[in-house]
This record gives structure tokens, sequence and C-alpha cells, in this order.
């Protein structure tokens, strides 16, 4: 079987749908699939790399509207790669890639990752509808993280025969306690002067929420926070924290490394994933969190966010936008070590049994075998 994948980046970039790529674009291939990746380059030239085993064809951008990235040449490689593909596997949203798909694919079935609906660009989005409606038409089936956002999105209730969930697995075992990540653990607590450790990880994007974070920070005494990402918002929510005088509780860390982030997970108290709509549909981080035994505090977004993170059995979940709200709640765990304990474990068996990524290669695979057994158009 030939797979391939079609989305804007990919690996050194880094963010959730780029590592959801990834992962199935490196896990299927030991499946026997003959996994490739197409994606725009981070400059203008057009390179061909292979990338732990994927062959990567990574064409030359001219622009970004709307943060998404304008490649001339992202047209012809549809066509040139998809030659003799089984499946093209697009992920949206990235609309030129999915223009290009309308036009030029010529696989022997598509099927789309949904990931979220189009929020901020409104003007765009609308200008996008009917390209999206015959997008969904066109796909063979669809892949959605959770049940939830079949049934609030409404481009995807129209089409909810033809959606199949597939969770968005993690490789639990990165986040298992080693005497390696003990000790790292310990040295970050100790950077943090041994004080309850709030820890929030995600690109600084629009609707992460970081702001709400943050405003919610100025009520919660003798706690630290500390923020592991880079993103368009980065400056604008430093800003922020020295205007509310929280620059001796709040550190901003950067793109930290894949160890220094393990052993965030290992050494905070509570992990929270403040995003304020429809955007965040998913958030792989609080599986990440799970799997590292921390409780979580998560907003209702009407999205997967509290269908990973489950009220009162994993952690809390408060409403997005309110941070007097998020502010009780960190409270609330706080002075509740065992309450803290109980949802870390709970969170802990929950990513094994439903959030792994051997559950969700598997399940990958027959959904494309699902897709290709469908009779020919």
């Amino acid at each position: 079987m030939r797979v391939l994948y079609l989305y804007k980046d990919y690996y050194p970039v880094l963010g959730g749908i780029e590592n959801h790529v990834r992962m199935l674009a490196e896990g299927l291939r030991p499946l026997g699939v003959d996994t490739r990746v197409l994606v725009t380059n981070t400059g203008p030239a057009t390179v061909e790399v292979t990338i732990d085993g994927v062959p990567v064809t990574k064409t030359g951008r001219q622009a970004n509207i709307s943060s998404a990235p304008i490649s001339l040449g992202f047209f012809p490689a549809v066509r040139r790669l998809e030659a003799g593909v089984d499946v093209a596997h697009a992920h949206f949203p990235y609309p030129p890639g999915e223009v290009a798909q309308l036009l030029l694919g010529r696989s022997r079935r598509f099927v789309l990752t949904y990931h979220s609906d189009i929020v901020k660009q409104r003007v765009l989005g609308a200008l996008y509808r009917p390209l999206l409606w015959l997008l969904l038409r066109q796909a063979n089936l669809i892949t959605v993280s959770n049940p939830v956002y079949i049934q609030t999105s409404p481009f995807l209730r129209p089409v909810a025969d033809k959606c199949r969930v597939i969770h968005h697995g993690q490789d639990l075992a990165r986040f298992a306690p080693t005497p390696a990540s003990a000790a790292a653990a310990a040295a970050w607590r100790e950077r943090f002067h041994g004080q309850p450790l709030i820890l929030f990880v995600g690109r600084l994007r629009h609707y992460k929420g970081v702001d709400v974070l943050l405003r919610a920070m100025s009520t919660v005494e003798q706690a630290r926070l500390a923020i592991v990402g880079i993103g368009p918002k980065a400056d604008d929510w430093q800003a922020l924290a020295q205007e509310l005088g929280l620059q001796a509780r709040v550190t901003f860390l950067g793109e930290a490394s894949d160890a220094d982030v393990i052993a965030l997970y290992q050494a905070a108290d509570i992990f929270v994933l403040p995003s304020t709509n429809r955007a965040e549909t998913w958030g792989a981080v609080q599986i990440e969190a799970m799997a590292s035994g921390l409780p979580i505090i998560c907003t209702e977004l009407g999205t997967g966010t509290s269908y990973v993170n489950q009220h009162g059995v994993t952690g809390l979940v408060v409403p997005p936008n309110d941070p007097d709200a998020l502010a009780a709640a960190i409270r609330q765990m706080l002075a509740a070590p065992e309450l803290r304990r109980a949802m870390g474990e709970a969170g802990l068996r929950r990513a094994r049994e439903q959030f792994s990524t051997t559950a969700m290669l598997q399940n990958m695979l027959a959904f494309y075998r699902e897709a290709l057994a469908q009779p020919d158009s």
C-alpha cells in the first residue's frame, strides 16, 4: 500500500498536526505501508529529503496568507507524486494543499483528517466554504480525533456517515520515568525553589489562551508557572506577564528539548491547557501530561479537550476565557495533593487504554483498507 500525506509543514517544524503526520508516516512503514510526505519548505527552494526513513518533498514557499504558506510548486508535485499512490491523505486545514488535491489529485482513494474548523480567518473561511464542501464530498472517508467534534462541527455533521473516529495516539513509553528523567525533574524543581509548579506546553498561538492563564496566575500565590513553546504570540504574552507583575513567578522557556519537556512533565504538579476556541480540537499535550501522571485543567470548547480530560476523573474542566474560574480550579488542585495524585493515576490509566500509538496505527491501517475496499467511482 502506498500512502502520500499532504500538509503545509513537517518535522523539524513542531506542532500538533506536524507531530501527528510524522507519527503516521514513520509508524506505518514497519507495518508494510510505503509512506511519503508532501509539504512546503520554510524557504523558497524545493528540496527532497529523507527524514527517519520517510521520503519528504518540501516545495519552495513564495508567501504566507493567514498562516497558510503559498507554494506554486505544491500543485505539480501533487500530480507527480500521486502517480501510483493508493491513498492520498490530506490534513485539514491547509486550503492551498486541498485546492491542489481537488484540481490535480489522482490517487486511487482520497481521505482526509479533519483537525479543526477554520475559526480565526472568518472572511477567508467564508470564501473557502464552497471548496470545503466540495472537498468533504470528494473524500472517500474522513478521520476525526473524537466523536464530539463530528456532532458539533457544522461541516462534519452532514457527512457524519463517512467520518471515523481515530484517536490521535502518543508514544507513551517516552514519558515513563527513568533515572535520567528523575534527576532532571529534580533539577527543575530546585530551579523553581520547590514551589508548586504549573505547566503549559504548546505553540504560542492565538487560541491557546496563555493570556487567560497569566491573568489567572495573577491571583494564584505561592505557585510558579512554566510556559514551554514558541509562536506568534510569544512577545505579546511576555509583555502581558510583565504588565501583570508576574516576572518572578512565570518563566517562558521557549522551545525546550524533548528531554527537558519530559522532565518538566515529571516535575510539575498540574498541567493546564487554557485554550479559548474550537481551533483546539484535541490537545495532544494533554495525553503527554496524562502519560506522565499529571492531573489536567482544560477548558470546555465543545471539542475533544474535555473528551480527553474527563472532568472530575483525570482533571478539571472550566469555561474558556474565564481567568477567575481557571484560578479557582488551580487553587482547588493545589490545596488537595491526594486529589491530584488520584487524577494523575486515572489519567495514566486512560492514556494507556485509549491513546497509544499502537492503537492509532492499527486503526489507521484499517481505515485505509476500508477506503480501498470502496467501489471505484
